[in-house]
């Protein structure tokens, strides 16, 4: 949306200079100009490189220069350090603060000392969520939280309000999950799955699996079990 409204704003020439030496409120008032008095613009800053300003909508990332002549999509990367610097940043504007989370709305699965902590957004019909549910079996001593995100289909909505509404939620999920058993449909209060999509809506969660470090920053997308012991134990140091 953000991509369309300055592509559109571009051909119909409503770009302006600012004077020179803008400040960040300067090329802000420009982008606004550009974007019209409804623009929610999150903030603006300098990059850092190239003289560009760091605009930041909807969590979507744009570049411009301090004359706001140029729109700038796509990403910089700092070939020297082999950095995307474009990505580190969206990481950085997608943390979140791991204890404002509610936790009573996920499944709560403890392994051995359960002294290390994790959450995860799930689709019990997503691939790569039956992928990373294996090979947390053989994880040890973490506590995982699993919050039900039932995006991809009807079918994913059902089968998380059955595996809720199981007397061990746990095991409904590790037996789907797991072993591809299918869970036996039951009658509970299921708000806590809808409110679950409703918070992963709100955290920009656009994919499943997503998991979530007590430092705030995410992961999107499956991770192999080494690389998720790697990323856990760099939380801790």
């Amino acid at each position: 949306m953000f991509k369309k409204s300055l592509a559109l704003a571009i051909a119909a020439g409503l770009l302006f200079s600012v004077a020179a030496q803008a400040s960040e409120a300067d090329v802000k008032k420009a982008v606004e100009g550009i974007l019209g008095k409804n623009a929610k613009i999150d903030s603006v800053k300098k990059a850092g490189v190239l003289g560009l300003y760091e605009v930041v909508v909807g969590g979507e990332i744009a570049y411009v220069d301090e004359k706001a002549n140029y729109i700038i999509f796509g990403n910089i990367v700092d070939v020297k350090a082999k950095k995307d610097l474009t990505e580190e940043r969206k990481l950085k504007l997608a943390q979140i603060k791991f204890s404002d989370l509610p936790l009573d709305l996920a499944i709560k699965q403890v392994k051995g000392n359960g002294k290390r902590v994790i959450a995860t957004f799930e689709d019990p019909n997503c691939g790569y969520c039956k992928k990373l549910a294996k090979e947390l079996v053989g994880m040890t001593d973490v506590t995982i939280y699993t919050f039900l995100y039932p995006i991809l289909s009807p079918d994913s909505l059902e089968k998380s309000k059955a595996i809720w509404c199981a007397s061990d939620k746990v095991k409904a999920w590790n037996d789907w999950m797991v072993n591809g058993a299918a869970p036996a449909a039951g009658k509970c209060d299921t708000s806590a799955v809808e409110k679950s999509v409703a918070l992963g809506q709100k955290l920009s969660i656009r994919g499943t699996p997503t998991i979530f470090f007590t430092d705030g920053n995410r992961a999107p997308g499956y991770m192999p079990v080494a690389q998720l012991e790697k990323a856990i134990a760099a939380v801790g140091n």
